[in-house]
């Protein structure tokens, strides 16, 4: 089952969702706290879904607040940014730039598209935790007493 839990995460990478940040989290989990990785993401994704709330809200008023939109998503970005969220810093960038040259279309697009890969990051790093935690800590090769 390790190997299942190393083959889904080593696609997240292949395919852009996870960048080397997210291994770098890993290597700071531990025996005295098992479930860091995991952790850290439900933070994420609790205050992500916060900001993308603020981020709709301000899309819907209709007037753009580019300064205020870009703030929120320098804030996503910067969460994304250290979790290793690939994609989804990739489209906050996108955002960014285009509440830069105040394109609301170019927003409105960026947007969906963020939402698009965020929930899909939450499903896939749903399944590889659960699927973690089913395979219990990584064994560790000891030296014989």
């Amino acid at each position: 089952m390790q190997r299942q839990v190393a083959l889904i995460k080593q696609s997240l990478l292949d395919q852009g969702y996870l960048d080397e940040q997210f291994m770098e989290l890993e290597e700071l989990q531990d025996d005295a706290n098992p479930n860091f990785v995991e952790e850290v993401a439900t933070l994420y994704f609790k205050d992500s879904a916060r900001l993308i709330n603020n981020i709709e809200q301000a899309l819907e008023r209709g007037s753009f607040d580019f300064n205020r939109l870009d703030n929120y998503m320098h804030q996503f970005k910067g969460s994304s940014t250290s979790i290793g969220a690939s994609k989804v810093k990739t489209e906050c960038t996108m955002f960014r730039e285009y509440c830069r040259a105040g394109n609301a279309e170019g927003c409105l697009r960026t947007f969906k598209q963020l939402k698009k890969e965020h929930a899909t990051l939450r499903k896939k790093l749903e399944q590889y935790f659960q699927l973690a935690r089913q395979a219990g800590p990584k064994e560790t090769a000891r030296r014989p007493k």
